[in-house]
């Protein structure tokens, strides 16, 4: 065997190692989004399940309609009304969001439909109040999980995604409007009360959903101004690892030549940051301001869908 041959067989191992590696990282990153969207939908199944309807709640986007149909017509299974609503919408989805995406949803409606048929857990607690609270918490933890996993479980959630893509809308933000609707829809049918729980039950999931989905990694636009901005941003690139954008500014009074720093970090890094710049320069002028979304290569917070 001489060196060339010797050398082919070298290569030929390494690309085969590398091709099953990458083979087995994928099937592990379908297991575990498959595995999210199980969990999510079975959270949000017993939400519905074991508070919404022994209750006479509604519920958020599509569940909410297929609820209203169902308290009207009380022979239509749940989960079988979900499933045949969520048609039309995969219609729609498979022009708008990302093919991955889509596939993703397709198997998250099936499951998720497939947990309101099975998942009945009742829960002993009489506080209609404290009913919508502990809906909200489960199906807004639920929800978060489900988007977690690259995936949705079907009805308004490709919706939501495609105005996050398009117009850059929180999901739970789209979640809030479009539920509004339903609850004016349900205030024709069934009594004000049941309307106004489900309204808090609403707000609270989705407020839980976006915690979940941007969870501490919400980002913090920083803006620091300071006679000390070199020391400033060499501290920060050392410390924190995050780059540091200097822009060049004029103070309107002085007349001065200024340098502006500008970074984006992380919610658990901003107090970090804030340690350093007052032990450089106690007198720095500094903004924190929220991020809405952040895309990038290592600081970005947008979801790939």
């Amino acid at each position: 065997m001489n060196m060339d041959q010797s050398f082919e067989q070298v290569k030929r191992h390494e690309l085969k190692s590398l091709h099953n590696s990458a083979v087995s990282h994928a099937i592990g990153q379908v297991l575990l989004n498959l595995l999210l969207l199980t969990l999510g939908s079975i959270l949000c199944a017993i939400s519905i399940n074991g508070i919404l309807i022994p209750n006479g709640f509604l519920s958020s986007g599509l569940a909410g309609l297929v609820l209203i149909l169902h308290y009207l017509f009380p022979f239509l299974p749940v989960s079988t009304l979900y499933f045949l609503l969520n048609i039309p919408i995969f219609a729609l989805g498979w022009e708008f969001v990302g093919r991955r995406f889509f596939f993703y949803s397709l198997a998250g409606m099936t499951i998720f439909s497939g947990s309101l048929a099975w998942s009945h857990v009742l829960f002993p607690v009489q506080d209609m109040l404290c009913s919508a609270l502990l809906a909200g918490i489960l199906s807004g933890v639920g929800g978060g999980i489900t988007l977690k996993s690259l995936g949705s479980g079907g009805g308004t959630d490709i919706l939501s995604v495609a105005l996050l893509k398009r117009f850059s809308v929180r999901l739970g933000t789209t979640a809030l409007a479009f539920n509004c609707m339903i609850l004016l829809v349900g205030a024709l049918f069934f009594p004000l009360e049941k309307v106004l729980y489900t309204l808090i039950y609403i707000y609270v999931s989705a407020r839980i959903l976006n915690l979940v989905v941007t969870g501490l990694s919400q980002r913090k636009a920083v803006m620091i101004v300071s006679n000390l901005g070199d020391a400033i941003s060499r501290k920060i690139l050392e410390e924190t690892k995050h780059g540091v954008t200097i822009l060049h500014g004029q103070g309107a009074y002085s007349g001065r030549d200024e340098k502006v720093l500008y970074t984006v970090v992380n919610f658990r890094e901003l107090s970090r940051i804030k340690r350093l710049i007052r032990q450089i320069d106690p007198q720095a002028f500094m903004v924190v301001s929220d991020t809405l979304e952040v895309m990038g290569r290592r600081i970005g917070n947008q979801p790939q869908y």
